[in-house]
């Protein structure tokens, strides 16, 4: 009974992860095509303390491959105790401080800046990122090809030499495909607020951040379920290699579990049915290998059997993940085994801890 209920377990992880894959490649690869930039674009960067960083992103902004007077970019102060010096460039940019109504700072951000903004079409990242230099002329391209409100875009991890970078790097590139598949299969359910853009019309149609901001984070994933609940034919993916912003991974194990807490976190409010029945396969995936290992120390299962299920699991995965990192960056992959071995672990004191743990954020700390 308890090798049945595993390998049941098992096969709707797989199942899962098949169908997701198949929807990767449904998502065609976008090329610009050279177009004439006619969009009006407003980049909104919230920040709370990245003296450091805001320096590297602006300066990789500076270098896009767009015409200065159709992009302006705000960047929103959520009250940082560092001070920014920002220099002079050629493109329109300004500094504002978040008003805070909610529990979330970064939806607060985001709708202060939105008082401001006078393009329709507006673009978030964050403060570590680096964008490439087609990354508005790529939006540009899409939008003036198809008729949509709302465009997600991809993601990747600036790695160095470390396995703490080398598992964030393979652990976001199992999402970025997942959010990639999801779109695929008509289902699209995650994306992610470094690289997201959507119309203020449409912001405001949706009525913005209205219903989650009790929760600290989600602006992206939320904003994004209300959409496609509401117009789902107007939300797209750029799947272009010329628009991935990379972000830098995070600096240490803790930061990495909150970090994973607090995108864990809003699970429990999503909208999305399919979201909600992927992240029961993933967890009872995860759930499988570790009871595995429990019941095969106990004599409750066979050595065979769990190499079986072990096997399967970490075959679909690296399938998965190996067409997803060439996507994103096209470098070698590390250190898989040794992930695949500390992930569901990872996985499941996420999971747990994200029901009625508190993690740190910027600085600060918030409860479930």
């Amino acid at each position: 009974m308890i090798s049945i209920v595993l390998f049941l377990n098992c096969l709707l992880y797989i199942l899962s992860i098949i169908a997701l894959y198949y929807g990767f490649f449904k998502i065609k690869h976008f090329k610009s095509f050279g177009l004439k930039p006619i969009t009006k674009f407003t980049i909104i960067v919230p920040f709370r303390n990245e003296a450091a960083n805001l320096p590297i992103l602006l300066e990789s902004i500076s270098k896009l491959n767009y015409p200065l007077d159709l992009f302006e970019v705000i960047l929103v102060d959520d009250d940082s105790t560092e001070k920014i010096q920002i220099s002079n460039f050629k493109f329109q940019i300004s500094v504002i401080n978040n008003v805070r109504k909610s529990n979330s700072p970064k939806k607060d951000a985001i709708r202060t800046a939105m008082e401001l903004v006078t393009t329709n079409w507006v673009i978030t990242t964050d403060a570590d990122c680096i964008v490439p230099q087609n990354w508005l002329l790529t939006y540009d391209n899409y939008i003036q090809q198809n008729e949509l409100e709302m465009l997600a875009g991809a993601v990747t991890h600036q790695v160095q030499d470390s396995f703490l970078h080398h598992f964030q790097q393979l652990d976001l590139a199992s999402l970025q495909a997942a959010t990639i598949g999801g779109f695929g299969l008509g289902h699209g359910f995650m994306c992610n607020g470094a690289n997201f853009g959507y119309t203020k019309t449409f912001f405001h149609e949706l009525n913005g951040f209205d219903g989650n901001d009790k929760i600290a984070s989600g602006d992206d994933v939320f904003l994004l379920q209300k959409a496609i609940i509401q117009s789902a034919e107007k939300v797209h993916y750029l799947k272009s290699k010329e628009a991935i912003v990379s972000t830098q991974p995070v600096s240490s194990w803790k930061l990495l579990f909150y970090q994973r807490v607090r995108w864990a976190s809003k699970a429990s409010s999503y909208q999305s049915r399919f979201a909600i029945g992927l992240g029961f396969a993933v967890i009872a995936g995860n759930f499988a290998i570790v009871l595995g290992i429990l019941f095969l120390t106990l004599g409750l299962f066979t050595f065979q059997s769990f190499i079986f299920v072990c096997l399967s699991k970490f075959i679909v995965d690296s399938i998965m993940i190996y067409d997803a990192n060439r996507f994103l960056s096209g470098d070698k992959i590390r250190y898989l085994l040794l992930s695949s071995l500390i992930y569901p672990f990872f996985n499941l004191s996420v999971a747990l801890y994200s029901l009625f743990g508190k993690y740190e954020w910027k600085g600060r700390v918030f409860k479930k």
